[in-house]
């Protein structure tokens, strides 16, 4: 342990992604090899959608010496009052945890996807509602392995700045409004973002 506990102060450890499921899963799967981001994303971090079990995991990377990033939707915890309390509870614990990351979404993670097209924090009642919108920006949107493993949706919602502008906007609505989301935080700790905008003016520099 003491070994463990001296390599993880000597050095910075790479975070691992904590998710609800496989739209997350898959999500940050395609970033990281679109981008060459040190990342962990193991399949075990990835499972139902609970506060419980998310906490559960994220003290499992903690007592590892690792950092998390827990990304995860709160659409529940607006009408179930026990997990409104689990919720609270989370973010006060964590709130000064430097090797934690809470990148939740309301109603959930297609929001963040959304705002890479549209400029919007209008309600919407259910993640099927946000998917039904997103819809008419990435055809054919479907949350299941077939689409979500073909890293084509990322590539295409990640070019021409959209995640920049996705980041702006969301930094811009907060956590106030009907619809929120905080995945842009996860962009920053893995510098994404920066890197994106590197690789642009690489190429921009290449075509001129």
């Amino acid at each position: 342990m003491a070994r463990r506990e001296a390599t993880t102060q000597g050095r910075e450890a790479i975070p691992t992604i904590i998710g609800a499921g496989i739209t997350e899963k898959w999500y940050f799967t395609h970033l990281q090899a679109k981008y060459r981001v040190h990342m962990k994303i193991r399949p075990r971090f990835f499972g139902k959608e609970t506060v419980f079990t998310l906490e559960k995991k994220l003290t499992e990377v903690l007592k590892n010496g690792g950092r998390a990033i827990v990304v995860f939707d709160t659409d529940v915890s607006t009408w179930n009052k026990a997990e409104k309390e689990r919720l609270e509870a989370m973010r006060k614990k964590y709130a000064r945890n430097n090797r934690v990351l809470l990148c939740d979404s309301l109603p959930s993670i297609e929001y963040w996807f959304l705002l890479h097209y549209a400029n919007t924090n209008r309600h919407f009642g259910t993640s099927k509602a946000v998917i039904l919108e997103l819809s008419k920006h990435i055809r054919e949107f479907d949350k299941t392995e077939t689409f979500l493993k073909n890293p084509k949706w990322v590539d295409e919602m990640s070019a021409d700045g959209r995640i920049e502008s996705a980041t702006q906007r969301a930094m811009a609505f907060g956590t106030t409004g009907e619809s929120y989301t905080n995945v842009w935080k996860a962009m920053k700790e893995l510098h994404i973002v920066q890197q994106k905008t590197a690789q642009e003016s690489r190429e921009n520099r290449i075509d001129k």
